[in-house]
């Protein structure tokens, strides 16, 4: 997506070995520009990932794109949801059709595109896998598969409470097959309109609204379910770099922000705890 939104039509006149740090520079000043800094920082990523790649075939002598620092990227604060919190929100998401959907967004961090993007070829129920291999996205107009965003395909252990969830919307979607008849558009993937077109993302998003605003619970995104998986996996003491990859971050240091965080709250929990002992010690002295 990176290469045919941003990279071919900024660079694509330019020739390899032709290639220089000014048009590293300008790629991601224009894509900052007209995107954001987060989108540039990606771009850059893929255009030095792709530019090994060109140096180990010997097709360029050396890599521009290292020369030139990616562009910092200030991440937002995100407050994620509480435990309890998250369980009103997955008990009122039982009413809406989309509710598998939600169930694999909170307890595996998936994007919104990934979760449009699922096939039922992606799905194991029996071994309880799920490998994240696309995403749907809407850009121009036009709806449209991708990889990942971290352009690598994942394969994730599914949780048993996803499999219920799972089941019955694959029982759903068949009972919408037999509905529709003729006018099912075969397509595998997950969830499906009534016909079996995908579903837009935009309609996960105006779904998870709607259960948030009905539940009275506090307003986040829905791409905050995220952080709020990873929050609950670090609590738990998954390890940064397999939260890395169940998360698909492309980089370390984006896990590690989450992972700092969770820390932090350990560490002002423990000096909580530690005041409590102390003014216990000094009212029995």
């Amino acid at each position: 997506m990176r290469v045919r939104l941003h990279l071919a039509p900024i660079l694509g006149t330019k020739s390899l070995e032709k290639l220089a740090p000014a048009d590293v520079r300008r790629l991601i000043a224009v894509v900052t520009k007209q995107v954001s800094v987060a989108t540039a920082r990606e771009s850059h990523l893929v255009l030095r990932s792709a530019l090994s790649a060109a140096m180990r075939d010997e097709l360029v002598a050396r890599n521009v794109a290292k020369l030139v620092q990616a562009p910092r990227v200030q991440y937002r604060e995100t407050k994620p949801w509480t435990l309890d919190e998250t369980l009103i929100f997955l008990e009122g998401a039982r009413r809406d059709p989309l509710y598998a959907g939600f169930a694999v967004a909170i307890a595996l961090g998936l994007r919104r595109g990934e979760i449009a993007g699922l096939h039922w070829g992606d799905i194991d129920l029996d071994n309880r896998t799920l490998t994240v291999r696309h995403q749907l996205q809407r850009r121009d107009g036009e709806l449209y598969g991708d990889s990942p965003k971290s352009r690598r395909l994942r394969v994730i252990p599914l949780p048993a409470m996803c499999v219920p969830p799972l089941r019955w919307q694959r029982m759903r979607r068949a009972e919408q097959h037999r509905t529709a008849g003729d006018k099912w558009e075969v397509s595998g993937y997950v969830f499906t309109t009534r016909t079996g077109r995908p579903v837009e993302p935009r309609n996960l998003l105006r779904s998870f609204e709607r259960i948030t605003a009905d539940d009275s619970l506090p307003k986040i995104r829905l791409h905050d379910t995220r952080h709020g998986c990873a929050t609950l996996l670090s609590a738990a003491g998954v390890a940064p770099r397999d939260l890395m990859a169940i998360l698909g971050h492309s980089q370390i240091a984006m896990t590690m922000e989450i992972y700092a965080h969770v820390v932090q709250e350990h560490q002002r929990e423990a000096m909580n705890h530690m005041d409590r002992l102390l003014k216990r010690r000094r009212k029995t002295g």
